[in-house]
């Protein structure tokens, strides 16, 4: 056996090839352990429950200004009493979204029935894909009529419905900006970016669609028409008379509350006809988007988002709370970690390079991730976004740790957001809700609030935390679940606008 003794260039040599490895080594700005406290740090540091009251004085402050001034939010609507849980009937309901139409037949028993007081019949979901969204003129209203006309031939007693002297009562919950001249008609602002009926702006809703149901020989009366958060007041309404106001929170967040005329600014109501019978208060549509600029603490993330969106600044809560955004925060989380301290071995996937790639449902799927390995979601996540390999424990972990930041701060700016606006109907209605009301209800609808994991429970905590530490005593606030809201809403909009016309009628003024 020959032995090789080494040469004295070895030590020499094993140098310059330990000093060539490091030098193809990455160097990283940071480490995914120091990366996760600043996000961490950055994310909860305001979620301490004084820090939320702080947030909360300063959007109540925000919410008194623009009850006396804003022209695009605490806008009253023509809906001026909250239902009284004696309304019944069967009505048509509809609701118009940016992406889906909901044709429904709603069923109203009344509050005390031993049956459901309130019940979708039929419903039929149609898409508003782009080929509907590209329908020209009064097209996409006779769009709307035919889905009608189609829900009420494949229910027998709808049909029934159609054959009477007497017009089908429908509601409407129309999801785009309309200026409301009364319960039953409003002109049109604008739907939105890919709708082509943009030539009928200015043009009456109530005309619009009762033309289309007439040319389609459907027999239908346009009887109210209702934004998304004021369906939800008034269908939780129906149902427990303790409610006061609502939130949508899915994509995009709004509110509504019911408030003493008083308490806004005549030029808020403009020329608007006075209501059939006297009225003490207005169920107020928030637009509470667009709240929260002076107030909630931002991040170089949402930072960078809000300037880079079409409307910078525009909806400033919805850009750091709502489920349309909060999977993009994480992705830009993602994609700093992937550059600066090598995620994913420093290469970003194509799937995550899009903005809004990353969407709510795939962060509620991780931050429900119980098992110890995250194998789940480490599977999904690759079979999802398409990556050569799955994401190592590490990574998945890293990434689930930023998803639990981003939505803790969710939960606690809307906290903030609902304490601001339970102490502003406090304040604002203070003789009323004292009068035999032990608690306020809110009704809640919108896929974060009602299906993301844990959402409504922690922010039920918080609130109560709030309300614990608040020196000012007030009335607790329940979060209750408000689905299917909007056609129910619309639906109980038109039992009330046919209630008050029965009342109106001479028979019935004596």
């Amino acid at each position: 056996m020959i032995a090789v003794h080494p040469s004295p260039a070895a030590p020499h040599l094993s140098t310059l090839i330990a000093t060539a490895v490091e030098n193809v080594t990455p160097v990283f700005e940071t480490t995914m352990d120091k990366l996760l406290k600043e996000v961490q740090e950055l994310f909860e540091q305001q979620l301490r429950v004084d820090s939320l009251l702080a947030l909360s004085k300063k959007l109540q402050r925000e919410l008194k200004e623009r009850l006396q001034s804003s022209p695009q939010c605490m806008l009253p609507s023509h809906n001026y009493t909250l239902p009284n849980g004696q309304e019944f009937g069967t009505y048509l309901a509809l609701e118009v979204g940016g992406s889906t139409l909901r044709v429904a037949l709603v069923d109203l028993d009344g509050r005390n029935s031993s049956r459901q007081p309130l019940r979708i019949r039929r419903i039929v979901t149609s898409t508003i894909d782009s080929k509907v969204r590209d329908l020209r003129g009064v097209a996409f209203f006779d769009w709307i009529a035919e889905k009608v006309g189609e829900m009420l031939l494949a229910d027998r007693e709808a049909r029934d419905y159609t054959q009477l002297k007497e017009p089908l009562p429908m509601g409407i919950a129309w999801s785009f900006p309309i200026d409301q001249t009364s319960i039953r008609s409003g002109n049109i602002i604008g739907m939105g970016k890919g709708f082509h009926c943009s030539i009928y702006k200015g043009h009456d809703l109530g005309d619009l669609i009762t033309q289309a149901c007439q040319r389609a020989n459907l027999n239908i009366r346009l009887d109210a028409i209702v934004n998304d958060s004021s369906a939800a007041v008034l269908s939780r309404a129906y149902i427990d008379p303790l409610t006061r106001l609502a939130v949508i929170l899915g994509t995009g967040i709004n509110a509504a509350i019911h408030l003493p005329i008083s308490s806004l600014h005549d030029s808020k109501f403009g020329r608007r006809e006075c209501p059939s019978t006297p009225a003490t208060h207005v169920l107020v549509n928030t637009e509470l988007s667009m709240f929260g600029k002076r107030a909630f603490p931002t991040t170089r993330w949402d930072e960078y988002l809000n300037a880079h969106h079409i409307l910078p600044d525009y909806q400033p809560m919805e850009y750091l709370l709502a489920g349309g955004y909060m999977g993009e925060i994480v992705r830009l989380i993602i994609a700093e970690a992937t550059e600066t301290a090598g995620l994913f071995n420093s290469r970003l996937p194509l799937t995550l390079s899009t903005p809004f790639s990353l969407d709510t449902h795939t962060l509620a799927a991780i931050e429900a991730d119980t098992y110890p390995s995250l194998s789940p979601s480490c599977s999904n996540f690759q079979d999802k976004y398409l990556l050569p390999v799955p994401p190592t424990h590490v990574e998945m972990s890293f990434i689930r740790q930023v998803i639990l930041s981003v939505s803790r701060r969710s939960q606690g700016y809307f906290a903030a957001a609902i304490h601001a606006l339970s102490s502003l109907l406090h304040e604002s209605d203070h003789a009323t809700l004292a009068n035999g009301l032990d608690h306020i209800s809110i009704g809640c609808d919108g896929s974060v609030i009602n299906k993301y994991p844990g959402y409504m429970e922690k922010s039920q905590e918080l609130l109560d935390q709030l309300a614990r530490l608040d020196r000012d005593r007030r009335k607790r606030v329940v979060l209750e679940s408000a689905g299917e809201s909007a056609v129910l809403g619309a639906g109980v909009a038109v039992a009330m606008a046919n209630a008050s016309d029965q009342r109106m009628k001479p028979d019935n003024l004596q």
